[in-house]
Formats: C-alpha cells, structure tokens, sequence
C-alpha cells in the first residue's frame, strides 16, 4: 500500500504507478464496505472540493457531491458560465483562486483539445490538487469505477 498519495493530481491513471492505483482501488471498496455497514467515515471533515464544470454531467456532479458529502466535506459547484471565466479569468487566476480558498479543485472541460491543456494549467497554478472530472483526452474516475465494478463482479484482477 503506497502512503504518499496526499496532494496528488488526478488528471489521468497514466502519471499513477500500478502500486498507487491498487492503493485507490483498496480505499474505495474499504470505504464502501463502511458505507455499507452505516459507519460514519468523515474523513474530509471541513474539506471543500471546488467543481468546476465547462459541460454539465448528472452523474459526475451527483456521485462527486455525494461522496464529499459521505466523507464530511462539502461539494461546491461552479459553472464556467456564471463565474468571471466567460469574462476573463485565466486559468492561472482560477488555479491561484480556487486553489487558496478550496482544499481541491475537480475540473470538467472537455472541449477538444483545451481541456486537458486547461486542467493541467490550472494544477501548475493551484496549490491544492486538482482532480480531472473528465477531459478531451481523459476520464480517470470513471476508468476508476469501471475497474472497481470489474473486481466486485470477477474477483480481484490484480
């Protein structure tokens, strides 16, 4: 089990050694199986996740807001279209903004090839990580699901 995960970027699984992603996926059903059982687990207590969305997702923003929910924390949701980013702000000012006021930023821009650009700009910018929702090129939480939900059907893969 790898212990130095703490404020690493999400952008893809790529950048992520085998070991760093057993780690993820060892996590996630150890706090599913807490979820399971009622026991509280409120491990990003006062935590809050910026969410920034350039294209909107019922299941992304939903299953993000929950889970910062089920940890403690608290989900908030930004859309580029009512924000100053339709006026202006760069991607450094969001990184630097959002990262001094937030203890993470997750990101969703999919436009073709901007939205890897940008949310990797904006991770050079914060000071906090920043987590890819989904991208033109990316889609590591999803990737993520998909293999937990493989484990929990098949058995262990690894």
């Amino acid at each position: 089990m790898q212990t130095h995960l703490h404020g690493r970027d999400m952008i893809t699984t790529q950048e992520w050694t085998k070991d760093e992603l057993d780690t993820v996926i060892d996590v996630a059903l150890d706090l599913k199986r807490r979820r399971a059982l009622g026991e509280a687990h409120p491990l990003l207590d006062n935590k809050v996740l910026a969410m920034l969305f350039f294209f909107s997702s019922t299941r992304t923003r939903a299953s993000f807001e929950a889970g910062m929910a089920q940890l403690g924390g608290h989900a908030m949701f930004l859309d580029s279209t009512t924000t100053q980013i339709g006026h202006g702000d760069t991607w450094k000012e969001i990184g630097e903004i959002l990262g001094r006021y937030n203890d993470g930023i997750a990101i969703r821009n999919v436009d073709w090839d901007i939205g890897n650009k940008y949310i990797r700009a904006v991770a050079e910018a914060s000071r906090t990580p920043v987590l890819n929702m989904q991208c033109d090129w990316y889609h590591p939480f999803q990737a993520l699901a998909d293999l937990l939900t493989v484990i929990e059907q098949k058995g262990d893969l690894r």
